[in-house]
Order: C-alpha cells, then sequence, then structure tokens
C-alpha cells in the first residue's frame, strides 16, 4: 500500500490517493461487468485490448453520472466524449478514462456502454459497465490549525517550516486514570474523553448509496513496520456508552469499516506510542482501502487506496531562560535549611515548590544525578544504604507539542539511583507524561545522569536559526576511550530532530557532567541570555589581584562544614604549584568546550561570562570542585540560587560573591547565595543537582523549524 518516506529538504514523498495512472478496468465484450468508482479517482479501460477480432472503430454512450474521455496515443490532451453519437477508430495505445463527480444513490445507477463496430460501421458486439460512485476519504489536520479538513492535497505528506504541512500525533506518554498502573499508550481502551483531547482527530468520510455492492469491503490498516508505533482507537457500542477501543496498532494491523450507507462521518483518534529514535523517523502512515472480490473464496484485491501521514511529536528539552513553573526538591533530615532558603528563592521568582519526601525519593536526595560508578563502588554515596542523592542528575523535564495540545514530559536517565519510582509515582499523570530510556547491554556511567543534559536558549549559526536552542551532551575526548553518554540516549536526543545536539568533552572530571562548567543565564538585552562558564584563570587573577592589596592571608571556608576544614588563605593556593599546574589542566579542558560552544552555538566572547573556579584532581585523575561550584547555580527567571563558594573574606564580604555579583547583576539579575554544602557539596552535588525545574514550553511551533 502507498506510504511516505522523507526527502532531502525536509519534504516527504506523497502516498497519495491512487496510482499515478489511475485503476485500470479489463472490458469484456459481449459482456457487463460492474465496478465502484471512488468519486475523484479515474478508471482507465484499454479500449483497443479488449475489442474483439474485425472491429475497426468504436463508439461510446454514457449517463450522465459520469465523465469519459478518450485518451490516444501520440496526443497531449484527452478528448471528453459526449454522451452519444461519437465514433474514433481503433489505434493501439486508445485508452477510456472513466471518473464520477457525484455518489451514487443506488447501486449500479450509472453506465458506459462500448460498441465495437467493423468495416462500413457494421455493429460487432459491445462491452458495458455500470458504475457505482462512492466517496472515500480519510483526511487529518494537514494544515496543523487543529481542524480536520475535507481530502486535503497535503494529507499524505509531511514538510516542515514554515509554509510545511502534515498531521502530527503525540505521544500517549502521559495517564488519565490514576489507578491504572500503565501509561495511555500502554492501553487498548479509552474512557474518557481527556484522554481523546491527546490525540489527533481522524475522519473517514463516506457518500454512497445505502449499501455496497456485493463483493466489496472498507478496511483501515497500517503496516507491520508502523503497527507498534501508532495506535487507532473508534467508538465501540455507541448507543451503550461512549467506551473507545484501539483498532488499529499493537497486534492490530487491518480493521474492517462498517459501511453506514448514505453521507456519513465515522471519527477516529489516533496517538503515537513512542517518541522518534535512532529506527524510528517519526513518521507514520495510516490506509483506507477499497477491497473487492470476484467470488466467494476468492481473496481481495485493493480496488482504491487513500492515506495519510502522521509525524510523532518530538521531546523537547527546556532552557533555563524559559519562565520556572515547578522546583521539585527532595526532603531530607539534613537539608531543612536548603530547603527553605529555596522556598524564599520560589516565593521571589514567582513559581511553585513541590517537596518530594523520603517515602517517595527513598532517601535519595540527589534529583540531577547518582554516584559515580567507578571499580565496582559507587563513589560518592552519602545517603543511606548507598542511594545517592541527586535529582537533577535522575530526571529531565520537557514537554511535547500538536496542535491541539501540549503537556509536559519527563525524561528518566538510565542511572536509577533509588528513584526509580520518583517520576511515575509523583508526576506521571494527566497531560504529564514520561518516558524513560535504559540500554540492554550497554554500561552505565555518570555521564548518563542528566546533570550531563543541556540545553541553550535560542541561537543562530552561520545564518541557521535554531529556535528551540541545541542540546549539550558531555563526552570524552575525541581520541579517547573514556565514558561516553550511553548511545541510545544519544541517538533518542538526534532522532527528535529539532533541537540538534552537540558534544561536548567532560570525561576530565569526576562525575563528568557539562553543567559543572556551563549554564545560561537570561538577560533583557538584544541577546536575550549569557552563557556563564567556570574559569580557574578566572578565579586565579581574582587572587592575584587580592594579594596584590594586601589581602593574601584572607582566609577561605570561613562557616564551611565540609570534611576539610583546615586554614587555607590566597597565599597558600597561589602557592600550591601542583594545584596551579591541575586548574591549568582544567582550564585547557574548559576552554577546549569554550571553542566548541562558540562555534556551534555562534557566540562571541561578549556573550560568555567568567565565574571565577577552582579545581582539584583526585586518584584517578579526575577534576573535583575546590570549593563549591557556582556554575551549579538554579536559574528561576531572574533569580539566581548561587551555592555559597566560601571564598576569603576581604573587607568583611567573600571576594568571590563580591565578584560574582559584579558580573550578573549589571544584566538585571538578582545573586542569592545558598548554603547547601552539607547536604551536596560533600557528595560533589550541588545547588542544581539537588533541585529540578519545570518550565514553561517554548511559544514558537516545533514543525515551522527546518532542520
Amino acid at each position: 500500500m502507498p506510504g511516505s518516506q522523507e526527502m532531502p529538504g525536509g519534504q516527504e514523498m506523497p502516498g497519495g490517493r491512487e496510482m499515478p495512472g489511475g485503476r485500470t478496468l479489463r472490458l469484456q465484450p459481449g459482456d457487463r461487468i460492474e465496478a465502484l468508482c471512488v468519486l475523484g479517482s479515474r478508471i482507465h479501460a484499454d479500449v483497443h485490448g479488449a475489442a474483439p477480432a474485425g472491429a475497426v472503430s468504436f463508439g461510446v454512450k454514457h449517463t450522465e453520472g459520469v465523465s469519459v474521455d478518450v485518451v490516444s496515443r501520440g496526443r497531449d490532451e484527452a478528448e471528453p466524449v459526449p454522451g452519444s453519437g461519437t465514433r474514433w477508430p481503433l489505434q493501439e495505445g486508445t485508452v477510456l478514462r472513466f471518473s464520477m463527480s457525484q455518489p451514487s444513490t443506488e447501486v449500479n445507477d450509472n453506465k458506459v456502454t462500448v460498441s465495437f463496430y467493423g468495416g462500413e460501421g457494421k455493429p460487432i458486439t459491445q462491452a458495458g459497465v455500470f458504475l457505482t460512485g462512492i466517496g472515500i476519504s480519510l483526511d487529518v489536520d494537514a494544515d496543523q490549525d487543529g481542524v480536520v479538513e475535507r481530502n486535503s492535497p497535503n494529507k499524505a505528506s509531511w514538510s516542515w517550516g514554515p509554509e510545511g504541512h502534515g498531521a502530527i500525533l503525540l505521544v500517549g506518554c502521559d495517564k488519565e486514570i490514576p489507578s491504572v498502573l500503565a501509561s495511555d499508550c500502554d492501553n487498548e481502551q479509552v474512557f474518557n474523553k481527556e484522554d481523546l483531547e491527546d490525540m489527533a482527530q481522524m475522519v473517514l468520510r463516506m457518500e454512497g448509496p445505502q449499501r455496497l455492492p456485493r463483493g466489496y469491503e472498507i478496511v483501515l490498516s497500517v503496516s507491520v513496520r508502523d503497527a507498534d508505533r501508532v495506535g487507532v482507537f473508534h467508538v465501540q457500542n455507541p448507543f451503550f456508552g461512549q467506551r473507545y477501543v484501539q483498532v488499529l496498532g499493537c497486534r492490530k494491523l487491518f480493521h474492517a469499516v462498517s459501511y453506514p450507507g448514505g453521507a456519513a462521518e465515522l471519527d477516529f483518534f489516533v496517538q503515537g506510542l513512542c517518541f522518534p529514535n535512532d529506527s524510528f523517523s517519526g513518521l507514520v502512515s495510516i490506509h483506507v482501502s477499497l477491497l473487492e472480490t470476484l467470488a466467494e473464496g476468492i481473496p481481495h484485491t485493493p480496488a482504491f487506496t487513500d492515506t495519510v501521514v502522521f509525524r510523532v511529536a518530538p521531546w523537547i528539552m527546556t532552557p533555563n531562560t524559559l519562565a520556572p513553573v515547578n522546583v521539585f526538591l527532595c526532603s531530607m533530615k539534613d537539608n531543612y535549611l536548603f530547603t527553605k532558603e529555596i522556598q524564599t528563592l520560589v516565593t521571589k521568582a514567582g513559581c511553585k515548590l513541590k517537596v518530594c519526601f523520603g517515602y517517595t525519593n527513598r532517601g535519595d536526595r540527589w534529583m540531577q544525578v547518582g554516584g559515580l560508578q567507578r571499580q565496582g563502588k559507587a563513589f560518592p554515596s552519602c545517603a543511606p544504604c548507598g542511594i545517592s542523592s541527586l535529582l537533577q542528575d535522575e530526571i529531565e523535564f520537557g514537554y511535547t507539542h500538536a496542535p491541539q495540545k501540549c503537556f509536559p514530559v519527563v525524561l528518566d536517565s538510565p542511572r536509577d539511583r533509588g528513584m526509580e519510582q520518583l517520576p511515575v509515582k509523583e508526576l506521571l499523570g494527566s497531560d504529564f507524561g514520561y518516558v524513560h530510556k535504559e540500554p540492554l547491554f550497554e554500561a552505565i556511567t555518570s555521564l548518563d545522569s542528566f546533570g550531563n543534559l543541556e540545553v541553550s536558549p535560542p541561537v543562530s549559526v552561520g545564518g541557521k536559526e535554531y529556535p528551540l536552542g541545541r542540546i549539550l551532551i558531555g563526552s570524552s575526548f575525541p581520541t579517547s576511550t573514556g565514558r561516553r553518554m550511553t548511545r541510545m540516549v544519544r541517538d533518542f536526543l538526534h532522532a527528535q530532530r529539532v533541537q540538534a545536539p552537540v558534544e561536548l568533552y567532560s570525561d576530565w572530571l569526576a562525575v563528568g557532567n557539562v553543567n559543572e562548567f556551563l549554564t545560561f543565564v537570561p538577560t533583557s538585552d538584544k541577546k536575550r541570555f549569557r552563557m556563564v562558564m567556570a574559569s580557574p584563570a578566572a578565579c586565579y587573577k581574582l587572587f592575584r589581584e587580592k594579594q596584590k592589596e594586601g589581602q593574601g592571608e584572607a582566609t577561605m571556608f570561613k562557616g564551611y562544614s565540609g570534611t576539610d576544614t583546615k586554614r587555607v588563605t590566597i597565599n597558600k593556593v597561589l602557592s600550591n604549584d601542583i594545584l596551579a599546574q591541575q586548574n591549568q589542566y582544567a582550564q585547557r579542558c574548559i576552554d577546549w568546550n569554550r571553542d566548541i560552544l562558540k562555534r556551534e552555538l555562534g557566540l562571541m566572547e561578549e556573550d560568555i561570562i567568567d565565574l571565577p573556579a577552582l579545581f582539584k584532581l583526585d586518584k584517578q585523575g579526575k577534576a573535583v570542585p575546590y570549593f563549591p561550584n557556582t556554575v551549579t547555580m538554579i536559574v528561576l527567571a531572574k533569580e539566581l540560587g548561587i551555592p555559597k563558594p566560601f571564598g576569603p573574606v576581604t573587607a568583611g564580604e567573600c571576594c568571590l560573591e563580591q565578584r560574582i555579583r559584579s558580573l550578573l547583576e549589571p544584566l538585571g539579575l538578582s545573586c542569592r547565595f545558598l548554603e547547601e554544602v552539607a547536604s551536596y557539596h560533600g557528595s560533589l552535588g550541588e545547588v542544581r543537582c539537588g533541585t529540578n525545574v519545570q518550565r514553561r514550553p517554548f511559544t514558537f511551533k516545533w514543525w515551522h523549524f527546518t532542520p
């Protein structure tokens, strides 16, 4: 059956309503045949091939409901046939073309008669065709305005861009009924209208006589390839409650449609069953076919097929520059003060705080990454029973969008560090979706944590617009065999197509996450954002300035409750040659990424802010923060929750905090330094690691983008 495939330039090849030449019908001299003629389609009959011996010309008569043309070989235009009285010479390649524009009120109520003549016009025989006109159209919202138009010429193709077209499906990854364990896409029945609102409407329009001629059948179908990617629902027993059952998808490849007679519209509702991935482009086709059989016991053959094409809506990440809606935080016995600080920040930002308690998070306070696995041991581990504590690395908030609906979808990391039930129990629900990616055979590392997943604000790169930004993934150095995010997740992110991912080098870090050295903050100027990067060079520059001012004995870590509380001064830091070499290495790694980001995001130096940072290398040669990493801030509109760095105190103020304020506050941002070290820094986590933010979606419609 006709389908569709993507062409270069974002276009899709049309599936079409019929074969380009139309349907072929074989005339039978001396007999009559019956046929259905679908409105808008054409039937071709080879007159020369059906002519009896001795015939040299032919004539045609037809009823008013049929249009007939004579198509002769070598002639560019077809010749319309009047009601009667005209004869044509029999020539090889001469074909009659029938079509009907109005549906029949009765079976066989239209007729075409072909008369064959010998020499001197002597009649030889006739061939008759009794026609029943029927309208069949499978319709979708091909122009993406939320309305299912009748027989759109673009319904069997899909193209990107503001002038593009094509129907869109949402994946049914939310759960409308709380008592049902599975998400909507795993259910084969629908019991409420809210679930139908998530689906794309598909209408089968039919018009014709009260019954079909004997031997005909109308069938909806999907290919074996698409059966696990799309589900189609139709009402069952409409007089006894509106219960919709799945008629296509999964194990159901076809569905026989009951022909209602007269003019009728049958509503079907379609949902995606999975997001695009490395083996699925996102395009699915659904067909309606008119089948006919010659006699009982003889298999059906298709007489007509109409096809519609859908694209499954992608999963879309949201950058820091979008407005926050909800802030999620795990409540633990030792992060009560941190929770209070976050509540104050959330109140100022005008969003909501949602606290997940111990019975839900199983003692896990980190909402972004789990503990680092190395040599068979969990490193570090600070929660009970070795359960790590990063919320931001466990899940990533995004959304999916179609013309009729938009709802948030949380992507669950392959790293289940004791919080695997949080997304399902606390988040999955009505209009809140969930998708989980877990490889079967690949080893999971800390780079699979979603602190290793960032997305830039909208950018323009060499004339190419990325209105939804670009995803940033931490990886290993190009020539090394280090850690990488699992291929299944990387392929999933690439397959969404609307936020073209960029791979960075983050394996130099112990945890290995990109959010340890970069983030984005919103601004009100023309650029609309700045990229913020950790910078050892900026820290050494600041410390040398303070040393020249006579502040070399200023002490760090005052009030710090971490494991290392020895007296550390600016002079000690600057005189530590090993620490200096380690930070030169860290700066080179950051600069490598800086160059990639400038190139791939179209950034200039003035678009980047360097925040003072220091690192030290662990026994495995991986970098960890020397003091709480201020880049791992939480961004809530103009409100920034920044890890308190516990830097050298000069003139009664932390010089690191002073420098950070001077860099960010002129941009209209408000800096609040949070004391979160006891809960997170000791386990290589920071403020963002202990929280996660659901944000408003982009106003830009992803289907207007051209990959």
